[in-house]
């Protein structure tokens, strides 16, 4: 019986180009459109996504396979608002999707049992790799929600007219 492999994939695979049929209409104005001055616009969302695969993700994954249970540091999105802001979203998307590959070729080439791997969060205390992948995947999702409610304010709201007022968006 062959090794089903680690949680999550599927979706990790799946997340460059669900964001890329999100924003399919964008316009580059529209991809630096922030909703209010304390959101995120969708460029500042993909650049996140980039520094988050090789800053946070990949780090952890190399130190989850190199070391016996690192100890991982906190990493908050507000510690690199600036970067988001001055980085370019088309160049930073293309290196998320380029890391995002490089990191499933690495995760596919490993077992279901590397999922018990284990590691120390400094706020959460012990984890494994397992549930780094659901985490992993939940970022995912929140970002693509992100973006989604963003395209749907910027992009879709004015144009529906008397019917716009069904929607109650949060951008």
């Amino acid at each position: 019986m062959s090794d089903p492999g680690l949680p999550c994939l599927g979706l990790l695979e799946a997340t460059p180009a669900i964001l890329r049929g999100l924003m399919v209409e964008l316009t580059d104005e529209d991809v630096r459109w922030k909703p209010g001055p304390d959101r995120f616009s969708v460029g500042e969302v993909l650049v996140h996504l980039s520094h988050s695969e090789g800053h946070c993700y990949r780090a952890r994954l190399d130190r989850f396979l190199s070391e016996t249970d690192p100890v991982f540091e906190s990493d908050q999105a507000s510690d690199h608002l600036d970067l988001y802001a001055r980085t370019d979203p088309e160049d930073a998307f293309d290196q998320f999707e380029e890391q995002r590959e490089a990191n499933l070729e690495l995760l596919r080439g490993m077992k279901a049992s590397d999922g018990a791997r284990t590691a120390r969060h400094q706020k959460v205390g012990p984890m494994t790799l397992a549930q780094m992948l659901h985490e992993w995947s939940l970022h995912d999702l929140g970002h693509i929600r992100q973006v989604a409610e963003i395209v749907r304010a910027r992009k879709y709201l004015a144009g529906a007219g008397p019917l716009a007022s069904f929607y109650d968006l949060k951008p």
